[in-house]
């Protein structure tokens, strides 16, 4: 069978309207991460304003819209849709706080207990030898691994890099040093259940 890149014929592009339900406070926050950025790198001007970037980067993130899709309803290219994902990754990505700061953020505020699980974001299947890292075994699928930290109510607090998808939970505790930030430090028979229960007590050091 033979692959081909054009049009069938007698066909032409259909733009339509979709509801992207989004909160004005997240769209606000990603526009001026971007404005902060252009004015650092003292980009003038972009195709489009940061806000409507914004738009296009959350739909592409968040309902998985292809890349070609979205640059041709907003009359851009699909590298430069691609461009602006990537950057936003970035500028998001450097918010990240730390393990420790976290954990000493939660202290501060009265919090005396942390709860840990991992979790698997599914992804297509890649080619080659990479294929296999990424496959779950325990979800029978292929994804990313996680490892995310919450309070008591379950708000996020921190979540690791992101790891081929067949790592384990205790393997990525003990890569991100999660125990070693408890103190007293957890050592012995305690040290088995927290990882069995992804409970974690710590204090300020």
């Amino acid at each position: 069978m033979t692959k081909t890149k054009k049009h069938a014929e007698d066909t032409c592009p259909l733009v339509y309207q979709c509801r992207l339900p989004l909160s004005t406070r997240t769209v606000n926050h990603l526009a001026d991460l971007l404005r902060r950025h252009l004015k650092v790198i003292r980009s003038r001007w972009r195709i489009l304003p940061p806000g409507k970037i914004a738009v296009i980067v959350l739909a592409v993130l968040r309902h998985d819209q292809r890349l070609a899709d979205m640059a041709g309803g907003n009359n851009v290219s699909e590298s430069t849709v691609r461009r602006w994902r990537d950057e936003l990754i970035t500028l998001l990505a450097a918010q990240a706080p730390r393990l420790d700061r976290a954990l000493k953020k939660v202290a501060r505020q009265g919090g005396e207990v942390v709860l840990i699980d991992g979790t698997l974001i599914a992804t297509q299947r890649r080619t080659g030898k990479a294929d296999r890292r990424n496959y779950s075994g325990k979800h029978h699928h292929h994804g990313l691994h996680f490892l995310a930290l919450t309070d008591e109510r379950g708000r996020l607090i921190w979540i690791s890099a992101a790891r081929p998808g067949r790592t384990h939970d205790n393997t990525a505790a003990r890569q991100d040093h999660v125990l070693a930030h408890c103190v007293p430090p957890v050592s012995g028979p305690w040290r088995t259940w927290a990882f069995a229960a992804w409970t974690t007590t710590y204090s300020i050091p």
